[in-house]
């Protein structure tokens, strides 16, 4: 299986990029770079990837342990290199679960199995970066 986006060329640094989902994301820089600061960030990017990715890969394992969850979210915390080509060597994935019945076991079950089976992006993170996973639990 293939995947298949174009990317166009908007002017000065902005570029529309489409997605299989039919929608389409803008990608710029920041003024203080050269660009206009309409859209999202290349890098900052591939973090919402790799959170979107293991999220969805969570989030279909508590709808199938019907686990009580009220509030999920995932912080993402990526080193930046200093020298060019910029990548990150060095990325910490905190999942933050909040409720009233928190089944601390299997949440982290399914945390384990998106890092460790499920997770594409994550796999791919691991070919360049350090990973660091962290899963916090917020009992109300």
């Amino acid at each position: 299986m293939t995947n298949q986006i174009t990317t166009k060329w908007l002017g000065n640094m902005a570029f529309e990029s489409n997605n299989p989902s039919g929608h389409n994301l803008t990608i710029d820089i920041a003024p203080e770079d050269g660009g206009d600061g309409t859209g999202y960030r290349p890098k900052a990017l591939m973090l919402s990837s790799l959170a979107g990715c293991s999220g969805l890969d969570v989030a279909s394992l508590i709808k199938k342990m019907k686990l009580d969850v009220e509030d999920f979210k995932i912080e993402t915390i990526a080193n930046l290199t200093d020298e060019h080509p910029k990548y990150y060597d060095k990325v910490s994935i905190e999942y933050h679960f909040t409720g009233k019945n928190l089944d601390e076991k299997k949440l982290q079950r399914a945390v384990d199995l998106s890092v460790e089976k499920y997770c594409g992006v994550m796999e791919m993170f691991r070919k360049f970066a350090t990973l660091e996973i962290k899963t916090f639990f917020n009992n109300k």
